[in-house]
Protein backbone atom coordinates (compact mmCIF):
# COMPACT_ATOMS: atom_id res chain seq x y z
CA UNK A 1 0.00 0.00 0.00
CA UNK A 2 1.70 3.21 -0.66
CA UNK A 3 0.86 6.88 -0.40
CA UNK A 4 -1.94 5.74 1.79
CA UNK A 5 -2.70 7.38 4.88
CA UNK A 6 -4.73 6.88 8.30
CA UNK A 7 -8.32 7.64 6.41
CA UNK A 8 -7.91 5.05 3.69
CA UNK A 9 -8.42 1.66 3.95
CA UNK A 10 -6.24 -1.46 1.75
CA UNK A 11 -9.09 -3.55 -0.01
CA UNK A 12 -5.99 -6.21 -0.09
CA UNK A 13 -4.98 -5.80 3.28
CA UNK A 14 -7.81 -5.30 4.96
CA UNK A 15 -6.12 -2.34 6.89
CA UNK A 16 -7.20 0.96 7.46
CA UNK A 17 -3.66 3.07 7.92
CA UNK A 18 -0.12 1.78 6.94
CA UNK A 19 0.36 -1.91 7.30
CA UNK A 20 3.24 -3.35 8.90
CA UNK A 21 5.64 -5.32 7.46
CA UNK A 22 4.14 -8.30 9.41
CA UNK A 23 0.59 -8.53 10.54
CA UNK A 24 0.37 -11.91 12.14
CA UNK A 25 2.52 -13.75 15.23
CA UNK A 26 2.38 -14.21 18.62
CA UNK A 27 2.53 -10.67 20.56
CA UNK A 28 3.96 -10.50 24.12
CA UNK A 29 1.91 -8.26 25.98
CA UNK A 30 3.47 -8.72 29.46
CA UNK A 31 3.85 -6.10 31.76
CA UNK A 32 7.86 -4.90 30.79
CA UNK A 33 10.16 -5.29 33.67
CA UNK A 34 10.31 -2.90 36.56
CA UNK A 35 13.78 -0.77 37.15
CA UNK A 36 14.54 1.00 40.09
CA UNK A 37 17.21 3.45 40.16
CA UNK A 38 19.95 2.85 42.80
CA UNK A 39 22.38 5.50 44.26
CA UNK A 40 25.18 4.28 45.78
CA UNK A 41 26.63 7.14 48.35
CA UNK A 42 30.32 6.51 48.91
CA UNK A 43 33.98 7.22 49.07
CA UNK A 44 37.34 6.27 47.84
CA UNK A 45 38.81 5.62 51.31
CA UNK A 46 35.91 4.31 53.18
CA UNK A 47 37.13 0.99 54.58
CA UNK A 48 33.45 -0.05 55.01
CA UNK A 49 33.13 0.50 51.45
CA UNK A 50 35.84 -2.09 50.62
CA UNK A 51 34.45 -4.55 52.91
CA UNK A 52 31.32 -4.99 51.26
CA UNK A 53 32.38 -5.20 47.85
CA UNK A 54 32.01 -9.18 47.60
CA UNK A 55 28.50 -8.61 48.54
CA UNK A 56 27.93 -5.24 46.39
CA UNK A 57 29.45 -7.19 43.00
CA UNK A 58 27.00 -10.38 43.65
CA UNK A 59 23.90 -8.44 44.30
CA UNK A 60 25.22 -6.36 40.70
CA UNK A 61 25.90 -9.06 38.85
CA UNK A 62 22.51 -11.03 39.97
CA UNK A 63 19.78 -8.13 39.91
CA UNK A 64 21.87 -5.62 38.38
CA UNK A 65 19.33 -5.64 35.40
CA UNK A 66 16.26 -4.19 37.58
CA UNK A 67 18.68 -1.27 38.39
CA UNK A 68 19.77 2.38 36.84
CA UNK A 69 22.80 2.77 39.01
CA UNK A 70 24.58 5.75 40.30
CA UNK A 71 27.74 5.82 41.88
CA UNK A 72 27.88 9.14 44.05
CA UNK A 73 30.72 10.93 45.92
CA UNK A 74 30.59 11.34 49.74
CA UNK A 75 33.47 13.47 51.10
CA UNK A 76 35.00 11.21 53.65
CA UNK A 77 37.74 13.50 54.43
CA UNK A 78 38.84 17.19 52.75
CA UNK A 79 41.60 17.82 54.93
CA UNK A 80 43.53 16.92 58.16
CA UNK A 81 43.23 19.81 60.35
CA UNK A 82 43.88 20.42 64.25
CA UNK A 83 40.38 18.97 65.36
CA UNK A 84 38.95 15.73 65.84
CA UNK A 85 37.60 13.94 62.66
CA UNK A 86 34.99 11.15 63.39
CA UNK A 87 35.39 11.50 67.59
CA UNK A 88 32.91 8.68 67.79
CA UNK A 89 35.53 6.14 66.47
CA UNK A 90 38.35 7.82 68.31
CA UNK A 91 39.99 8.96 64.91
CA UNK A 92 41.99 12.96 65.43
CA UNK A 93 45.04 12.31 63.57
CA UNK A 94 45.60 9.84 60.70
CA UNK A 95 47.41 7.62 62.54
CA UNK A 96 44.54 6.60 64.13
CA UNK A 97 42.92 5.26 60.84
CA UNK A 98 45.52 2.56 60.85
CA UNK A 99 44.05 0.45 63.66
CA UNK A 100 40.36 1.22 62.22
CA UNK A 101 41.25 -0.18 58.70
CA UNK A 102 43.07 -3.04 60.00
CA UNK A 103 40.25 -4.26 62.24
CA UNK A 104 37.92 -3.86 59.09
CA UNK A 105 40.39 -5.98 57.21
CA UNK A 106 40.75 -8.64 59.70
CA UNK A 107 37.22 -9.05 59.77
CA UNK A 108 36.01 -8.08 56.29
CA UNK A 109 38.87 -10.12 54.91
CA UNK A 110 39.34 -7.91 52.36
CA UNK A 111 42.87 -7.04 53.14
CA UNK A 112 43.58 -3.73 54.25
CA UNK A 113 47.32 -2.91 55.33
CA UNK A 114 46.67 0.64 57.06
CA UNK A 115 50.31 1.31 57.63
CA UNK A 116 50.26 4.07 55.11
CA UNK A 117 48.36 6.23 57.40
CA UNK A 118 51.32 6.08 60.16
CA UNK A 119 54.28 6.35 57.41
CA UNK A 120 52.73 8.57 54.29
CA UNK A 121 49.07 9.30 55.18
CA UNK A 122 46.53 10.27 52.71
CA UNK A 123 45.63 13.76 53.43
CA UNK A 124 42.73 14.34 51.33
CA UNK A 125 39.66 12.21 49.79
CA UNK A 126 39.07 14.68 47.20
CA UNK A 127 41.40 14.18 44.83
CA UNK A 128 40.40 10.58 43.87
CA UNK A 129 36.60 11.67 44.20
CA UNK A 130 37.47 14.27 41.50
CA UNK A 131 39.58 11.95 39.32
CA UNK A 132 36.29 9.57 39.83
CA UNK A 133 34.27 12.30 38.56
CA UNK A 134 36.36 13.38 35.56
CA UNK A 135 36.19 9.89 34.56
CA UNK A 136 32.33 9.13 34.78
CA UNK A 137 31.64 12.22 32.75
CA UNK A 138 34.45 12.02 30.33
CA UNK A 139 34.26 8.15 29.40
CA UNK A 140 31.37 6.55 31.04
CA UNK A 141 29.99 4.83 34.43
CA UNK A 142 31.78 1.48 33.40
CA UNK A 143 35.07 3.27 33.45
CA UNK A 144 34.33 5.01 36.54
CA UNK A 145 34.04 1.92 38.57
CA UNK A 146 37.11 0.33 37.31
CA UNK A 147 38.86 3.26 38.61
CA UNK A 148 37.30 3.57 41.83
CA UNK A 149 38.35 0.25 42.27
CA UNK A 150 41.83 0.46 41.06
CA UNK A 151 42.29 2.92 43.32
CA UNK A 152 41.12 1.10 46.48
CA UNK A 153 43.51 -2.01 45.48
CA UNK A 154 46.06 0.36 45.78
CA UNK A 155 45.03 2.30 48.90
CA UNK A 156 43.94 -0.36 51.09
CA UNK A 157 45.34 -3.75 49.65
CA UNK A 158 48.88 -2.40 47.84
CA UNK A 159 49.57 0.70 50.40
CA UNK A 160 49.91 3.60 47.61
CA UNK A 161 48.68 6.67 48.74
CA UNK A 162 45.70 8.05 46.20
CA UNK A 163 45.89 11.41 47.37
CA UNK A 164 48.92 12.03 45.52
CA UNK A 165 48.06 13.09 41.99
CA UNK A 166 51.09 11.01 40.10
CA UNK A 167 49.79 8.20 42.08
CA UNK A 168 46.52 8.97 40.72
CA UNK A 169 47.74 9.25 37.11
CA UNK A 170 49.60 5.86 37.69
CA UNK A 171 46.20 4.03 38.23
CA UNK A 172 44.19 5.92 35.67
CA UNK A 173 47.50 5.35 32.74
CA UNK A 174 47.18 1.35 33.56
CA UNK A 175 43.64 1.86 32.91
CA UNK A 176 44.80 3.02 29.10
CA UNK A 177 43.60 6.45 29.62
CA UNK A 178 45.24 9.38 29.93
CA UNK A 179 46.14 9.52 33.97
CA UNK A 180 48.02 13.18 33.69
CA UNK A 181 45.11 15.15 31.68
CA UNK A 182 42.42 13.81 33.80
CA UNK A 183 44.50 14.72 36.91
CA UNK A 184 44.68 17.83 35.40
CA UNK A 185 40.84 18.51 34.85
CA UNK A 186 39.87 16.81 38.01
CA UNK A 187 42.68 19.48 40.12
CA UNK A 188 40.68 22.15 37.93
CA UNK A 189 37.83 24.39 39.31
CA UNK A 190 35.10 21.98 36.79
CA UNK A 191 36.35 18.82 39.07
CA UNK A 192 35.77 20.61 42.08
CA UNK A 193 31.95 21.39 41.01
CA UNK A 194 31.21 18.10 39.74
CA UNK A 195 32.39 17.02 43.37
CA UNK A 196 30.36 19.12 44.69
CA UNK A 197 27.07 18.47 42.83
CA UNK A 198 27.80 15.10 43.90
CA UNK A 199 27.66 16.16 47.72
CA UNK A 200 24.56 18.07 47.23
CA UNK A 201 23.05 14.91 45.71
CA UNK A 202 24.39 12.87 48.98
CA UNK A 203 22.60 15.62 51.43
CA UNK A 204 19.71 15.34 49.20
CA UNK A 205 19.01 12.17 49.39
CA UNK A 206 19.50 11.66 53.55
CA UNK A 207 23.13 9.70 53.22
CA UNK A 208 25.27 10.57 56.48
CA UNK A 209 27.26 7.85 55.90
CA UNK A 210 29.39 5.78 53.84
CA UNK A 211 28.66 2.88 52.38
CA UNK A 212 24.90 4.22 52.30
CA UNK A 213 22.80 2.51 49.26
CA UNK A 214 19.37 4.00 48.48
CA UNK A 215 17.06 2.38 46.00
CA UNK A 216 14.13 4.61 44.12
CA UNK A 217 11.29 3.45 42.39
CA UNK A 218 9.24 5.02 39.35
CA UNK A 219 6.80 6.31 42.36
CA UNK A 220 9.69 8.45 44.10
CA UNK A 221 9.46 5.85 46.73
CA UNK A 222 12.56 4.19 48.12
CA UNK A 223 14.48 2.23 50.79
CA UNK A 224 17.57 3.59 52.39
CA UNK A 225 20.28 0.55 53.30
CA UNK A 226 23.69 2.30 55.67
CA UNK A 227 25.86 -0.01 56.22
CA UNK A 228 27.97 -3.48 55.86
CA UNK A 229 25.22 -5.80 54.78
CA UNK A 230 24.28 -9.61 53.91
CA UNK A 231 23.03 -9.87 49.86
CA UNK A 232 19.58 -11.04 51.15
CA UNK A 233 19.19 -7.42 52.86
CA UNK A 234 19.53 -5.75 49.20
CA UNK A 235 17.63 -8.73 47.81
CA UNK A 236 14.28 -7.48 50.04
CA UNK A 237 15.29 -3.84 49.94
CA UNK A 238 14.86 -4.44 46.26
CA UNK A 239 11.43 -6.40 46.28
CA UNK A 240 10.23 -4.06 48.53
CA UNK A 241 10.68 -0.98 45.66
CA UNK A 242 9.84 -2.49 43.22
CA UNK A 243 6.32 -3.96 44.92
CA UNK A 244 7.56 -7.91 43.87
CA UNK A 245 7.66 -10.95 45.98
CA UNK A 246 9.85 -12.81 43.88
CA UNK A 247 12.93 -11.55 41.89
CA UNK A 248 14.30 -13.60 39.17
CA UNK A 249 18.25 -13.48 39.42
CA UNK A 250 20.51 -13.75 36.82
CA UNK A 251 23.04 -16.77 37.28
CA UNK A 252 26.57 -16.03 38.36
CA UNK A 253 28.89 -15.21 35.52
CA UNK A 254 31.51 -18.25 34.94
CA UNK A 255 34.88 -16.81 36.84
CA UNK A 256 36.66 -17.08 34.19
CA UNK A 257 34.69 -14.46 32.88
CA UNK A 258 34.43 -12.78 35.88
CA UNK A 259 37.91 -12.82 36.49
CA UNK A 260 38.85 -11.39 33.45
CA UNK A 261 36.49 -8.50 33.78
CA UNK A 262 37.97 -7.83 36.87
CA UNK A 263 41.59 -8.28 36.46
CA UNK A 264 42.05 -8.77 39.95
CA UNK A 265 39.35 -10.91 43.03
CA UNK A 266 40.27 -11.53 46.44
CA UNK A 267 39.50 -14.97 47.83
CA UNK A 268 36.48 -13.59 49.67
CA UNK A 269 34.89 -12.26 46.68
CA UNK A 270 35.10 -15.47 45.01
CA UNK A 271 33.66 -17.16 48.45
CA UNK A 272 30.88 -14.97 48.11
CA UNK A 273 30.13 -14.73 44.82
CA UNK A 274 29.98 -18.85 44.27
CA UNK A 275 28.85 -19.83 47.71
CA UNK A 276 32.22 -21.43 48.03
CA UNK A 277 33.69 -22.20 52.02
CA UNK A 278 37.56 -21.06 52.35
CA UNK A 279 38.54 -24.92 53.00
CA UNK A 280 36.98 -25.23 49.40
CA UNK A 281 38.48 -22.46 47.02
CA UNK A 282 41.56 -24.45 45.78
CA UNK A 283 39.40 -26.92 44.36
CA UNK A 284 37.04 -24.37 43.10
CA UNK A 285 39.72 -22.74 41.32
CA UNK A 286 41.42 -25.91 39.92
CA UNK A 287 37.69 -26.61 38.43
CA UNK A 288 37.02 -23.20 37.05
CA UNK A 289 40.24 -21.70 36.12
CA UNK A 290 42.56 -23.18 33.01
CA UNK A 291 46.13 -23.52 33.89
CA UNK A 292 48.29 -21.27 32.85
CA UNK A 293 44.97 -18.41 32.78
CA UNK A 294 46.07 -17.37 36.14
CA UNK A 295 48.49 -16.73 39.23
CA UNK A 296 47.67 -17.20 42.79
CA UNK A 297 49.16 -14.59 45.08
CA UNK A 298 48.79 -13.66 48.69
CA UNK A 299 48.43 -10.43 50.62
CA UNK A 300 48.06 -10.22 54.05
CA UNK A 301 47.06 -14.10 54.63
CA UNK A 302 44.43 -13.47 52.27
CA UNK A 303 44.84 -15.59 48.55
CA UNK A 304 44.44 -13.12 45.32
CA UNK A 305 44.15 -14.41 41.91
CA UNK A 306 44.92 -12.27 38.74
CA UNK A 307 44.65 -12.94 34.95
CA UNK A 308 48.22 -14.33 33.76
CA UNK A 309 50.25 -11.09 31.85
Amino acid sequence: MKDNNGMMCDLETGICGVAEEEETGLIDFSRPQKTATLYYVTDPICSHCWAIEPVLRRFMEQYGTFLNVQTVMGGLLEKWHDGPIDPANGIYKPADVAPHWREVGEHSRMPIDGSLMVDNPVQSSYPPSCAFKVIQETHGAEKAAEFLRRAREALFAFNRNISELPVLADIINQMKLDGEAIVRKAESPAGQQALNADFALARSLGARGFPTIIMVNEENQGVKITGGRPLEAYVDGLKQVLGQEQLQAAPQPPLAHLLQKEELLFSKEIEVMYDVNQTGIAAFIDKELSPGSYEEKEILGEAYYTTKE
